[in-house]
């Protein structure tokens, strides 16, 4: 079967009530049928749910489904994108290693390695996501214990060659751990490159509607038993009824992706063209400088547009005011259109030499186009343009 028809059709084990959706089981704790078995799931010679910080019925469909999706053998679920990423992490890393991250990075990603990690000895090293693999690899050190990065990155949406890096992984015995937010399972499976394991913050478009916080890694089970050991005893469970959310919402993932990226592609184009736009940047744009990369590595340009305006932080603030359709958020993936600043919001904390290294200007914007009529937000989208130049100049006479 396709993957569409195994997203939909995959789910939790009918009750004896022969539901044909499947329940929310919103219990903390499952009872034992006896003492043996009670002691035979703690020593795990049983498989089954004792506690819903360790496992749940909703939370195991949800995880089974983004395996089948990302062609991984095991995953864990999390509360949110965010303990994922650090679980991939606190749960392979210890003292001593050394971790080599692609530069364009998610904010709080930047402040994990750098802020975190460093306390309990754990070095990094930053690579351009555009450097070459001899660069990749003069970063590599005796200790390299993992590379991590997102392709695309948020928000410049840089790519990084993952067959390149497989190639290094087999070199060097690193462990290639790669965000997959932005691609979804949809348009890109890392693991089929070589990756050992795949993140996602599920919050985005896997839940496609800003309703629940969720994240998942999925990779080999041999990876995954120690980042389960570690988010087994810290606690960051996802809950029943989001993962409910997520599961649900998957059935629909490849449909939304459809329409997402067919109307970022439009989108891009228009802004591409129009003359008071400095810069696009969307990977299947032909002028987006990996475009062939891109190409290679993804099925199709995902839903998120950036673009800079001249004018700095007075033009986005006029270009914003003079928008009427999208939501101003630091949100990403949902069915509506947001559009937010990365340089005050996101990346806010980076310092001024971290935002010029990733391309951070005052006049960045990051688009996530949602599934409105794209001739709407195009008409919107131009208008806001033109009267943010408008504003501009009038305020500069």
């Amino acid at each position: 079967m396709k993957k569409q028809t195994k997203a939909i059709r995959t789910q939790a084990q009918k009750s004896q009530n022969r539901e044909h959706s499947v329940p929310l089981y919103l219990t903390s704790s499952f009872a034992f049928e006896s003492a043996e078995q009670g002691k035979a799931l703690f020593e795990e010679t049983e498989e089954g749910n004792i506690y819903s910080r360790f496992s749940n019925p909703n939370v195991t469909e949800f995880v089974d489904k983004v395996c089948m999706l990302e062609n991984a053998e095991d995953g864990i679920a999390t509360g949110t994108g965010m303990a994922a990423v650090f679980a991939s992490m606190a749960g392979l890393l210890k003292s001593g290693d050394h971790l080599v991250a692609c530069r364009a990075l998610f904010g709080s990603a930047h402040q994990i390695i750098t802020q975190i990690l460093s306390k309990w000895g754990i070095t990094h090293t930053y690579v351009d996501a555009t450097a070459s693999e001899a660069e990749w690899e003069a970063a590599m050190q005796p200790n390299t214990r993992m590379v991590y990065l997102e392709t695309p990155s948020n928000p410049g949406l840089e790519l990084v060659d993952l067959e390149m890096l497989s190639r290094l992984k087999k070199k060097y015995g690193f462990i290639l751990n790669v965000d997959n937010c932005f691609a979804t399972p949809i348009l890109q499976t890392p693991i089929d490159f070589g990756a050992d394991l795949s993140i996602h913050s599920a919050t985005k478009f896997m839940d496609g509607q800003g309703r629940v916080l969720g994240g998942i890694v999925v990779g080999s089970k041999e990876l995954i038993q120690p980042i389960r050991f570690f988010a087994r005893h810290t606690g960051p469970s996802l809950s029943p009824f989001n993962a409910w959310i997520l599961s649900k919402s998957l059935e629909t993932l490849d449909l939304r992706m459809e329409r997402h990226c067919r109307n970022a592609l439009q989108l891009a184009e228009a802004l591409d063209t129009h003359a008071e736009v400095e810069r696009v940047l969307y990977p299947f744009l032909p002028s987006h400088p990996q475009y062939d990369l891109a190409k290679r590595q993804m099925s199709a340009g995902g839903a998120i547009v950036t673009i800079e305006l001249e004018g700095g932080f007075e033009r986005v603030k006029a270009f914003f005011d003079a928008l009427t359709i999208p939501t101003l958020s630091s949100n990403l993936g949902d069915s509506r259109t947001i559009v937010t600043n990365p340089n005050t919001t996101t990346h806010a904390k980076l310092k001024p030499d971290e935002k010029a290294a990733l391309g951070i200007t005052p006049g960045l914007i990051r688009i996530s186009v949602g599934l409105e009529a794209i001739e709407d937000l195009i008409e919107d989208f131009t208008q806001a343009v033109e009267k943010s130049a408008e504003v501009v100049k009038e305020k500069v006479a």
